[in-house]
């Protein structure tokens, strides 16, 4: 075990045993599951998750759940001339979603 394994396992029994460590939020639920944070940069995990904490979406995000939304639709869709229409629209979100992400990138790499 490492020295810092060590002092991180000490910090953690003194918070316990001085109390610092109940009633905090989430106590006693699982952990949530953010499996599709694994491919993200760290910071962008961090401040995706300050977002959705706070109610705030950025339009990739909020754009990728339109995509999703719309590939229901059109999974549901039987009549040609409907689904036709349903993937003009589903073409026109993925389109509007690659260029918010391309965005994003170009930003971060600036």
């Amino acid at each position: 075990m490492s020295w810092l394994s060590r002092l991180t396992e000490r910090r953690i029994l003194k918070s316990l045993a001085e109390g610092r460590l109940q009633g905090l939020e989430g106590e006693g639920k699982p952990l949530p599951d953010r499996s599709g944070e694994a491919y993200l940069d760290t910071g962008e995990a961090v401040g995706y998750r300050i977002m959705a904490q706070a109610g705030a979406l950025p339009e990739e995000i909020r754009l990728k759940k339109a995509v999703a939304a719309q590939v229901e639709v059109l999974a549901s869709l039987s009549d040609p001339e409907e689904r036709r229409a349903a993937m003009a629209v589903l073409a026109q979100l993925q389109m509007k979603q690659s260029m918010a992400e391309e965005a994003r990138r170009k930003f971060m790499r600036d």
